[in-house]
């Protein structure tokens, strides 16, 4: 099957035809896709155009599990039959080509999977990469007092991450589903900031050393500061998508403190993130709310249109 997904119009996805996959050049990988993983944020962007500025159609999505069909004469270190993860940005498709020479490293995000992980839900190492980078950047480490506030797919990961550098990790969140996860998944603190008393529970807690926005809460940096909520030295991880955000001086300032934005990942992210995953450290499968056949997408971007909260980690399988 040459097919993938487009949105076809705002709020609208469904599927459409590939022509048949090339003759990869010397330096290009071929491969067919056996799982793809929603990039819930980044999807729904796209779908619902809250930026007014998308044209459509639009093939959006970065998470591929695939299996390599052919390479180039040139190309070393891969192999037919290899099982692949690519996060490059081709959206949803039943092939990829993938130029291992490009200068971008985004356009050759390409790593061979080991065999002893489950590769179905390698379909979400997009995402879970993203939390990975994200702690990175914000530079977590063994004894920090850390809170990740959102628990979608990429406030789960880098609440994952961060236990795994060694950190004391407080997540909140006004669904209890994603909250069960996050505690299943090792948090330590677990915190419905719904809650009465969910607010005073959060500034027990702190100071924190880094704090994290995947929840997109408009007065979200303001709220740090006037809580007192981020230690001396302390780092604000901007990871949830805004247009424009307002944070009060002082809180930088006063605390010779900074905020840091990272929203993508690397292939030095994955190998960190693919050591932590054979290690039992870091674990996808209980993210998972949702697996079901690519031909049954359209259901999965309904969901997302009209009810987001619905939905974790995704995935479409392609078939054999």
């Amino acid at each position: 099957m040459n097919t993938g997904i487009e949105f076809k119009a705002r709020g609208e996805a469904g599927i459409f035809d590939l022509a048949p996959p090339p003759v990869p050049a010397p330096t290009e990988v071929l491969t067919r896709t056996r799982y793809s993983g929603v990039t819930n944020g980044t999807e729904r962007h796209a779908l619902v155009d809250d930026s007014g500025k998308m044209q459509y159609p639009a093939c959006v999505g970065y998470q591929h599990v695939s299996v390599v069909q052919a390479v180039g004469r040139d190309v070393e270190g891969f192999a037919d039959g290899d099982v692949v993860f690519i996060g490059n940005h081709g959206g949803h498709r039943a092939w990829h080509l993938i130029d291992l020479a490009a200068s971008n490293e985004r356009l050759r995000l390409c790593i061979r999977l080991p065999a002893d992980v489950e590769h179905e839900w390698c379909a979400l190492l997009g995402i879970t990469g993203v939390g990975m980078r994200h702690s990175r950047r914000i530079r977590v480490g063994p004894g920090q007092n850390v809170w990740v506030a959102g628990l979608g797919p990429a406030g789960q990961a880098v609440a994952q991450a961060a236990r795994a550098f060694g950190a004391h990790v407080t997540v909140t969140d006004v669904n209890q589903g994603r909250l069960d996860v996050a505690r299943k998944l090792g948090a330590h603190r677990v915190i419905n900031i719904a809650e009465p008393n969910g607010n005073e529970l959060l500034k027990q807690g702190g100071p924190y050393d880094c704090i994290v926005d995947a929840c997109g809460v408009p007065s979200f940096f303001l709220d740090i500061h006037g809580d007192r909520l981020l230690a001396r030295d302390g780092v604000v991880g901007a990871l949830a998508v805004r247009h424009e955000a307002t944070f009060h001086h002082g809180m930088i300032h006063s605390l010779s403190a900074s905020i840091e934005s990272s929203s993508h990942f690397t292939l030095e992210d994955l190998r960190i993130l693919l050591h932590f995953i054979r290690l039992g450290t870091i674990r996808i499968e209980p993210i998972v709310s949702h697996r079901l056949p690519v031909t049954d997408a359209h259901c999965i971007y309904d969901i997302m249109r009209d009810s987001p909260d619905d939905l974790l980690g995704v995935i479409f399988n392609w078939g054999p």
